[in-house]
């Protein structure tokens, strides 16, 4: 599956907003872990990998960012700037992330458990592999 945006369910009145996540409605997958990237300068670029298996939903809570997809053919990049959309990053997906506004919370929902092994970490093995 393709990177792809998903808008989420905004519920609220008067008192705020919430948004509600669940596992194989709103997230496409088994939610397995929950990590969120935070404090990052301005001028710093993230990621820089690709995964085996690993599927992605990352939202910016606070603040925005954008990526740079690479799937080895054609490249996009997306802001993200807004809770009420997700980003879908499916396996075999080269992602970086730039651009982080002062105040970014980007949550990252994964399918699966940290696992060093699934990591592609130099693009050259990503192009080689996904070729």
């Amino acid at each position: 599956m393709q990177p792809t945006l998903i808008d989420f369910n905004i519920h609220g009145d008067d008192r705020g907003s919430l948004i509600a996540l669940e596992q194989h409605k709103d997230i496409p997958f088994d939610v397995k872990r929950v990590y969120y990237i935070f404090d990052t300068k301005a001028d710093v670029r993230r990621g820089f990998h690709a995964h085996k298996h690993l599927e992605q939903v990352a939202v910016c809570i606070k603040g925005a960012c954008t990526f740079k997809l690479d799937d080895g053919k054609s490249q996009q990049h997306i802001r993200l700037d807004t809770p009420s959309r997700g980003l879908y990053i499916g396996n075999s997906v080269w992602r970086e992330m730039y651009d982080f506004t002062e105040n970014c919370v980007l949550l990252v929902m994964a399918s699966n458990l940290y696992d060093e092994s699934d990591y592609i970490r130099n693009y050259n093995d990503f192009i080689t592999q996904v070729s």
